[in-house]
């Protein structure tokens, strides 16, 4: 009985832990984010320059971000539709509870799971839809009142606790609205590319059944010792992630493959191997490769004589992204500009969306305006994505990123290297012998190792 009545009191105290972590991420501050008009924006290898057009002419205060000085047009609007439409995955609450835990809700814990969700949505949408792509209807997404938001936000909390008490739960509409277009798709290639946004996007979703939500990737944490509400740095999400892609059976996800890189190094005849394994006999055809590459990019703080490497890194149309941060908080870090990263937040939460069902709404996966943060601020261990469509692809990129290393380098030693041949530990998947032990007993020491190492993220 005791026992029991212990249980009953960890479970309300995680009820009330949640309901207050529901509502300290849903308030929004009614923040700009500055740009200035000098300098070119550099966005997942895609350069826009802020030029004037017409002297009085202000930016459109919706967009949530500002120029300096005069308004300016040139770009703006191309950067804005292309931010919009990288796919933003967040806090979440009120979705189905989390095995072996009364966890509904992942805000205060999940932020480096919902950026390493983030990056692998990006590597999707190139292998996809391609670098081109934009989302039609990014340009109508609207910003809701912050007014609005505070008064929905201590109804949310009051719901929560409610909630909590009675152990029951209600699903609430998202706050944030979507203009009505027509004529949205202008032919079949668009409407197809639809489908897959979409079919991205679902993969995401929070529920059991869905590749790389929540769930799943949490299953694939506790192999390496993690459970629900525990904290993840960058480097066991990068591992987490691959597994996830490894055991997805989706007959569109059999071309894709994860690498990641051991020890800073990336042992070129490995990704090779992976690209080249067919799962038909018949199938010539070589895998994309997403590369995921754990990095410290200092001691305790960062070295700014990396910036001009992050820079470059970001300025190529084959990375998808960094998952980084500043101490305590992870972001996803997706382009800069001068000494600012800019980046996706995903300490914000939001309801639970069900995709599942047909036309699920998809304003609240893509997020209305950027922020940027100091490149000096940002916490050392990250890792940094690339993704590659063939084997080709694959060499160019080790040979362009090496030079980049080279010059970047003012050490005796490169932030991470690209090596002829094979890697000297046997590769984790092929020494996979079940489901119930995912993980090689040397690469659970790898990732205790990562958990011990790295900074802890809230």
């Amino acid at each position: 009985m005791e026992a029991t009545g212990t249980d009953e009191v960890d479970k309300l105290k995680t009820k009330f832990i949640s309901a207050w972590n529901n509502m300290k991420y849903s308030w929004v501050l009614k923040t700009k984010t500055y740009f200035s008009r000098n300098s070119p924006v550099l966005l997942l290898g895609k350069c826009y320059h802020f030029k004037y057009e017409d002297e009085n002419k202000r930016l459109p205060t919706k967009s949530g971000c500002t120029i300096e000085d005069h308004a300016v047009a040139g770009n703006v609007e191309e950067f804005r539709k292309d931010f919009i439409s990288r796919i933003w995955l967040t806090y979440r609450e009120e979705f189905p509870q989390l095995e072996g835990s009364a966890l509904t809700t992942d805000c205060g814990w999940g932020c480096t799971l919902r950026t390493g969700q983030m990056l692998l949505a990006q590597g999707l949408i190139l292998h996809f839809l391609g670098r081109a792509w934009t989302w039609p209807d990014a340009l109508n997404i609207e910003n809701s009142d912050s007014d609005s938001w505070t008064s929905h936000t201590v109804k949310k909390f009051t719901a929560s606790i409610e909630a909590s008490l009675s152990g029951e739960r209600e699903l609430k509409n998202t706050a944030f609205s979507l203009k009505e277009t027509t004529g949205r798709y202008s032919d079949d290639h668009e409407m197809q590319n639809e489908i897959y946004h979409r079919k991205i996007i679902s993969w995401f979703g929070d529920s059991p059944l869905a590749l790389f939500g929540l769930h799943h990737l949490i299953e694939y944490g506790k192999k390496s010792g993690k459970r629900a509400g525990d904290w993840y740095g960058p480097a066991v999400v990068a591992h987490i992630l691959r597994k996830a892609v490894e055991e997805a059976k989706h007959p569109d996800l059999q071309g894709l493959t994860i690498y990641v890189a051991q020890d800073c190094t990336v042992y070129s005849s490995d990704v090779i191997d992976k690209q080249r394994a067919s799962m038909a006999s018949d199938n010539k055809d070589d895998k994309a490769v997403i590369i995921l590459v754990p990095v410290r990019l200092g001691g305790e703080r960062t070295n700014m004589d990396y910036l001009e490497f992050v820079k470059g890194v970001l300025s190529l149309e084959y990375c998808v992204g960094i998952i980084g941060g500043k101490p305590k908080q992870s972001y996803y870090f997706a382009g800069f500009q001068d000494d600012s990263l800019i980046y996706m937040d995903p300490h914000y939460c939001q309801s639970f969306v069900d995709v599942s069902i047909r036309d699920f709404p998809l304003e609240t996966f893509h997020c209305p305006s950027p922020k940027k943060m100091l490149f000096r601020k940002m916490d050392p261990s990250c890792t940094i994505g690339f993704y590659c469509r063939n084997v080709q692809d694959f060499k160019r990129a080790s040979e362009e990123i090496t030079k980049m290393l080279k010059i970047s380098s003012k050490e005796k030693y490169p932030l991470f290297t690209f090596v002829n041949g094979h890697s000297r530990d046997y590769d984790f998947t092929s020494t996979t012998t079940s489901e119930e032990d995912l993980f090689s007993e040397d690469e659970k020491r790898r990732l205790k190792r990562f958990s011990t190492e790295e900074f802890v993220l809230l």
